[in-house]
């Protein structure tokens, strides 16, 4: 359980949470900031796990960074959405 929540903060505070928020803040739907944010996850797996093959594609740590990823990309654009109407 522990294990988990680490790596749930560890992404949080890595690339796919900051550069997810920081590339969903460059566009305006939320549809694009989630795919920039999950693919920003994507990458950042392979670059710091790099062990990680093809057979594991669906290991617990890619799918919580996407998923990270995916939710700080939308935030970012709602963040941009909301700070240009005021």
């Amino acid at each position: 359980m522990l294990e988990t929540l680490g790596l749930i903060a560890g992404n949080i505070l890595n690339l796919p949470g900051i550069l997810g928020l920081a590339l969903g803040m460059m566009s305006r739907s939320p549809l694009v900031g989630c795919i920039l944010g999950a693919l920003v996850g994507l990458a950042s797996t392979y670059i710091f796990f790099s062990d990680l093959g093809v057979s594991t594609l669906l290991s617990p740590e890619l799918v919580i960074a996407m998923i990270i990823g995916a939710i700080f990309g939308t935030l970012g654009s709602l963040i941009r959405r909301k700070g240009a109407t005021v």
